[in-house]
């Protein structure tokens, strides 16, 4: 009885996928079509990574194309588009430029730290001259009582 039943089930599930190839020939979808996927791990796409060797080989071989659509079958060939070769055109161009500009040696200039430093400098600036105002303004209020008590004329009273 154990035979027949394995047979039976076996027979069913032959008669399933022959229907279900039937069926996805004709585009007709049943409720077991609705049944989940496999196992199988769809490939996630990723973006494609050239070396700068690899970029630099494609440049000159572009530049060494002569003939009308030359430039063409190679991207092609290699899968490419012509942004690519554009861009690593500009890159390649940049770093040529850059390779021929002189290097600063030591560690690169923090511009918010530049910042922080100037503005520091600034604080410090503005109660110097903070502290020199109210010195000056002692000083001025010293020599008017120093003239009141002199009975000397002041600025502020026309002489007579």
């Amino acid at each position: 009885m154990d035979t027949r039943t394995t047979i039976l089930s076996k027979v069913r599930e032959v008669e399933a996928e022959v229907s279900e190839g039937a069926r996805r020939a004709t585009g007709e979808t049943s409720a077991s079509a609705n049944v989940a996927p496999g196992p199988e791990v769809v490939e996630v796409a990723k973006r494609r990574r050239f070396s700068p060797a690899y970029k630099r080989r494609i440049v000159r071989a572009a530049a060494a194309c002569t003939a009308p659509g030359e430039v063409g079958a190679l991207l092609r060939r290699e899968g490419l588009y012509t942004s690519h070769l554009s861009q690593w055109r500009r890159e390649l161009e940049a770093q040529e430029l850059s390779g021929l500009s002189a290097k600063r040696r030591g560690p690169k200039p923090d511009a918010a730290k530049a910042q922080a430093r100037r503005v520091e400098a600034l604080e410090r600036d503005v109660a110097r001259l903070h502290h020199k105002l109210e010195r000056a303004e002692q000083i001025i209020a010293a020599q008017k009582k120093l003239c009141d008590l002199l009975g000397l004329p002041t600025a502020e009273e026309p002489r007579r």
